[in-house]
Order: structure tokens, then sequence, then C-alpha cells
């Protein structure tokens, strides 16, 4: 049976493919109960989608797959740090656990930290350099009821 370290030398593989075919050097794996469940690596430089992380386009796939939005008890394995988005998305959808094998520390001489969007994240919203508000024009209202009836 493959060990954590196996599952990560995997992520890492994958992200040094990625360099040798023009990506960006990460990978990631999303296992549950030793079973390798999605492989993915990092398609910005293909689709120029900045959401396609290799985190996130692993849990994507393996969600398809199992049929379910839902990830409860997977375990993902990243060659880097996974950064805000990302981490957001493995609480969403129940990953367990996560390991990665570069730190924002190792990446940011190489402009490939997040740290810094971590620490925007850490601010209060009134604080954040990113202006977020609420705005419902008049006489709006309903829509989550509305889902509630819908889905009931």
């Amino acid at each position: 049976m493959a060990e954590p370290v196996d599952f990560t030398r995997e992520a890492i593989a994958l992200a040094r493919a990625n360099i040798a075919a023009g990506g960006r050097p990460f990978g990631a794996v999303v296992v549950r109960d030793g079973e390798v469940l999605a492989r993915a690596v990092n398609r910005i430089h293909e689709t120029n989608d900045p959401s396609a992380h290799a985190e996130l386009l692993a849990i994507r796939e393996a969600a398809q797959g199992l049929g379910t939005p839902r990830l409860d008890g997977a375990v993902v394995y990243a060659s880097g740090h996974p950064c805000p988005m990302c981490l957001a998305l493995m609480h969403l959808c129940g990953v367990t656990r996560a390991y990665y094998a570069y730190s924002n520390e190792d990446g940011e001489p190489f402009g490939l930290s997040t740290a810094t969007v971590y620490g925007q994240m850490a601010l209060p919203p009134s604080q954040q350099a990113l202006h977020v508000q609420a705005l419902r024009p008049e006489r709006e209202g309903g829509l989550y009821e509305a889902w509630r009836d819908a889905h009931g």
C-alpha cells in the first residue's frame, strides 16, 4: 500500500512534468482510503483560467468521478502550499487532510507564494484591499426561500 510520502512524490512528479510542458510547478493527487481518485496539474498557462489550480482541478475531477460534490475523508497531496482558494474548496467539499511539499516561503523568491493573499484574507473584510459590500436591489427578496422551496 502506498504511503503518504509516495502520493506527495507523485504530486511533485506531476509538477515537474508540467514544467516540462510549459506550465507552472504544481501538481495534486486526491486520495481516499488509499485509492487515487484524481490527479491534476496547474493549467493556467493552457486555459488562461486563473482558477485552474492543480488542487482545484483534481478535486473537481474526483467529485465528478464519484458523482457527488462531497469528498469526505479524502486527502489532497500537493507539490506546493495550497492557496486560499484551493484550501477553501477543501473545506467546502469535506477533504479531511492536505499535505504539501514546498511551502510559501520556498516559493516566495520565484513569485510562487500566496502568503500575501493569506494575509489579506486574515484581515477583517473592511481592511482588505478588495472592496466587498452588500448591494441588494430594492424590492428584491426571497432568493434563498425560492431555493429552499425548490429543493425542500
